[in-house]
């Protein structure tokens, strides 16, 4: 069983119609709780509850002055911190406690279970060190991985992102580390904000080889998403010999997301999550991105169905009938279907430009 991390605080990061907005979370916890997912477990309850990230913990990745910055403008009445970003008089508090649920699912982990999943916000990738950006106020992985390196003492983390969007904040706090594997399958970047995340930007210096991004084009479905990360994912993670595994969930590459151009259907998500668990044995979920609510609600599901699989041979059956399917005439058997000639030639450039660090 799955250990979930939520807060019903998270209400209080007010965004009103904005995209990034309450009823995400809410859709997710309907969904789990439905399907039987929200349980105790040998006596022992699988849900809890996260504390606020404390200020050591969002000092290691922000400066002192971009978190006061945030404080100060948040108890001035908030407004937009960006383009994109919105703050309201408590988001201060609700992103500190999003960064803390990211740290109480690590601790979960060390504590014994095999995965937990931070369902927090506001989300964290697009925010860099001292700059809030793309829906993001604070970086909830980056903060959770220098917590346990400076506490924990661990030395080498893999982070995996397939949220839509490049983690492009979570991409600068590391690009220079050889301790840190960020590997991110996203939208190609020329199609999609935040306009980074090309293949060529590999890391720099002692970090060189060690940011490895998947730009797949506008039209990919399951099958282009598989075909690729069942050429890298394991292949790379037996190479780098990671401590310590954290997936950055993203459920805006699907097929019914209003924001990006990828057509993943639900399955995607519990073949991933099956597939991340056999690679690591342990793993940290944080949420990131998804913005059709009943998406979220049946891919949710599906991802903790694959988690609940590794190992235990569990299966939860989906109990959400009521909930509308769109563009049924989308849902085929991705299985059947052709990988794109763009995906193929996609893996032979990464395989090439990263021949010098991984055996692909």
């Amino acid at each position: 069983m799955t250990a979930l991390v939520y807060s019903k605080n998270y209400q209080n990061h007010e965004t009103g119609t904005h995209p990034e907005n309450q009823g995400r979370v809410r859709a997710i916890m309907d969904s789990l709780n439905n399907a039987g997912l929200i349980e105790l477990q040998n006596n022992e309850k699988n849900i809890f509850e996260p504390e606020m990230a404390t200020g050591d913990d969002l000092r290691r990745v922000h400066p002192a002055s971009y978190v006061d910055g945030v404080r100060e403008f948040c108890e001035g009445g908030g407004g937009h911190l960006d383009l994109d970003t919105v703050a309201s008089p408590l988001s201060y508090e609700t992103a500190k406690l999003s960064a803390g649920g990211a740290i109480k699912a690590a601790d979960l982990v060390l504590n014994g279970w095999n995965s937990a999943y931070s369902i927090g916000r506001p989300p964290g990738h697009h925010a860099k060190r001292d700059k809030a950006m793309g829906f993001c106020i604070f970086n909830n992985i980056a903060i959770t991985l220098e917590y346990l390196r400076e506490v924990h003492k661990i030395k080498k983390f893999l982070i995996f992102d397939f949220d839509v969007h490049y983690g492009n904040g979570t991409a600068d706090i590391f690009y220079e580390d050889p301790d840190v594997l960020y590997i991110s399958i996203h939208q190609d970047p020329r199609t999609i904000f935040p306009g980074v995340g090309l293949i060529e930007e590999i890391g720099y210096g002692g970090g060189e080889g060690c940011n490895l991004n998947i730009p797949m084009p506008p039209g990919s479905t399951t099958s282009d998403y598989r075909y690729i990360l069942e050429r890298i994912l394991r292949q790379v993670a037996e190479d780098f010999h990671a401590d310590f595994y954290l997936m950055d969930v993203g459920f805006d590459g699907h097929l019914d997301d209003p924001l990006s151009r990828i057509n993943l259907g639900d399955d995607f998500y519990e073949w991933i999550g099956m597939e991340m668990m056999d690679i690591a044995g342990s793993l940290v979920l944080i949420l990131e991105g998804g913005y059709d609510l009943n998406a979220l609600r049946r891919c949710n599901v599906k991802l903790i169905n694959g988690l609940n699989k590794y190992g235990s041979g569990e299966e939860v059956e989906l109990h959400l009938e009521d909930l509308e399917v769109k563009h049924q005439e989308r849902e085929v058997n991705h299985e059947d279907m052709e990988v794109r000639r763009e995906t193929k030639e996609t893996f032979k450039e990464i395989k090439e430009v990263f021949s010098p660090f991984y055996e692909l």
